[in-house]
């Protein structure tokens, strides 16, 4: 049987992407705010002048609390998923989020302002670790990409939403209201995450993994019944793999509490694996250089000699083909595997790159147009490579890596590569643009092409297998696979579960399955 969705799976997927946007606006939107003058003018900061490294140093400083705070909340959501449970820990993440903001747009001075940015970090560190995790609990494995890969696309427009908000904001007339506007825009995504939030079902993989069987098969249905089906057979079937794989992990010691959990997975050679390639893909997201282009692309403009509204509307642009591309990244996902598109990804990425930074040394600060011109070109050359192929891929593959019983503990260590590294580009940033200039961006040509070589050769590929089957590909036992199942095999176990046998029943028959199977 194809495993589809039905609307209503995807309705309650693009319901949490109210996360997805908050990620995607709240952390884009200080890439527009520092593009405006007023902003500089209302704290005093100069980027130019004799206080010109006091100015980089704060610039610096907004990122960097900002990637540390995302560090702080993607280990904290680790906890806090599997202690109240993916929808409490949606709506206390949103909750943050909107104080934050909050902060932010009321600020009266720098150390305000930092202490909201740092809030803010912890919260969208925090949302991004559940959004994806949530989502990739509650979607069949054949459109596993797609769904987890709206996460990708819609933080992207939350991206483009940023830029296009800092272009019409430096046309208000109000010079303080400029900055505090955009800043203040911030706390609706979370605002739209929390009124929705009463609306999402919680996770039926946590919910049986708490021993919680009957609220999980009746979530699993309502989320996999498919059109015209009576017997709710993919529900029936991702119920008993499910419920069999915890089963196995609890036997194996897999199910011991949150701190045994972080030991386990440093302890197994497996759950090593899964916690190194969990780690790089999302490293390697942030060393193609995406992060600092983001965050400083309007200064960038600047360098390449472009001024006023015309660098914002850029940037502008530049999100909103970003988001555009995540979108389609969404529907390759299931189509070519996620590991084909990364690796492709990672090259273009860096070939855009230098051709990028091979303008900034040549034109940079010139007047040359045609040498600026292809500056341009080759920012959004590498955006189309990016959110081509690394953006949504990288989270859909996070999510996917690790068993339920520490998939908080994985993927919150995983995604808080993204912050980690950050951290390091961004704070690095400003003052190595002063110092060093374009060779700073010789950093994401070379480990790119690196991270391509090592996705190519030892990643595996996850696409087309449900969140239990992905464990074979890690070495560890799988009690139901349904891809290795014969048809004969396959046919008994679904008859058996069409017939609603009672558990004890359908465990018998599973065992005889098993035997089949191999």
């Amino acid at each position: 049987m194809a495993a589809t969705a039905n609307r209503y799976n995807f309705l309650i997927v693009f319901l949490v992407t109210f996360g997805s946007l908050t990620y995607g606006y709240n952390s884009a939107i200080i890439g527009a705010v520092i593009g405006l003058p007023s902003f500089f003018a209302y704290f005093n900061i100069s980027l130019t002048g004799p206080n010109a490294a006091e100015g980089s140093r704060i610039t610096g400083a907004t990122n960097g609390l900002f990637a540390g705070g995302g560090l702080i909340g993607c280990l904290f959501m680790t906890w806090l998923a599997d202690a109240w449970g993916r929808q409490r820990a949606i709506q206390i993440t949103a909750c943050l989020c909107i104080v934050a903001g909050a902060i932010q747009a009321g600020s009266v001075h720098i150390a305000m302002f930092l202490v909201g940015r740092f809030l803010m970090g912890i919260g969208v560190g925090m949302v991004n670790v559940i959004t994806p995790l949530y989502q990739s609990e509650i979607s069949p494995a054949k459109t596993r990409g797609r769904m987890v890969g709206s996460h990708g696309f819609i933080l992207c427009v939350g991206y483009a939403l940023a830029g296009w908000t800092g272009f019409g904001c430096y046309y208000v007339a109000s010079q303080t209201a400029q900055w505090r506007l955009c800043l203040a825009l911030q706390v609706v995504p979370p605002l739209g995450l929390l009124i929705g939030s009463p609306w999402l079902p919680e996770s039926p993989r946590y919910l049986m993994a708490n021993d919680r069987y009957e609220e999980g098969l009746r979530i699993l249905r309502d989320l996999h019944r498919l059109p015209g089906e009576e017997d709710d057979l993919l529900a029936r079937e991702e119920f008993y793999q499910i419920r069999k794989q915890l089963d196995l992990e609890r036997e194996e010691g897999w199910r011991q509490g949150w701190v045994k959990g972080w030991i386990l997975l440093f302890q197994r050679k497996s759950c090593r694996k899964r916690l190194l390639f969990g780690f790089l893909t999302l490293g390697l997201v942030q060393s193609t250089g995406c992060l600092v282009i983001n965050n400083y692309q309007v200064l960038l403009y600047n360098g390449l000699g472009l001024y006023g509204s015309l660098p914002l509307a850029l940037y502008a642009v530049w999100d909103s083909w970003a988001a555009f591309m995540n979108f389609m990244n969404s529907l390759w996902l299931d189509k070519w595997g996620r590991i084909p598109i990364m690796v492709v990804g990672q090259i273009g990425c860096a070939i855009s790159v230098a051709g990028f930074t091979g303008c900034l040394a040549v034109y940079g600060g010139t007047s040359n147009k045609i040498g600026n011109g292809f500056g341009v070109f080759f920012l959004y050359l590498f955006v189309t490579f990016f959110g081509g192929s690394m953006d949504a891929s990288s989270y859909v593959y996070a999510g996917e890596l690790f068993p339920t019983s520490i998939r908080a503990q994985g993927a919150g260590f995983s995604i808080s590569a993204l912050f980690c590294f950050s951290l390091i580009y961004t704070m690095c940033a400003p003052v190595a643009f002063t110092t060093v200039g374009w060779k700073y961006y010789l950093i994401f040509v070379i480990v790119p092409l690196f991270g391509a070589a090592i996705m190519y050769f030892f990643y595996p590929e996850t696409k087309g297998l449900s969140l239990e089957e992905i464990s074979a590909k890690f070495g560890d036992t799988v009690a139901v696979d349904y891809t290795r199942m014969d048809e004969e095999a396959r046919r008994k176990l679904d008859k058996g579960l069409a017939l609603g046998m009672e558990v004890e029943l359908v465990e018998d028959t599973g065992r005889d399955v098993e035997k089949h199977s191999g």
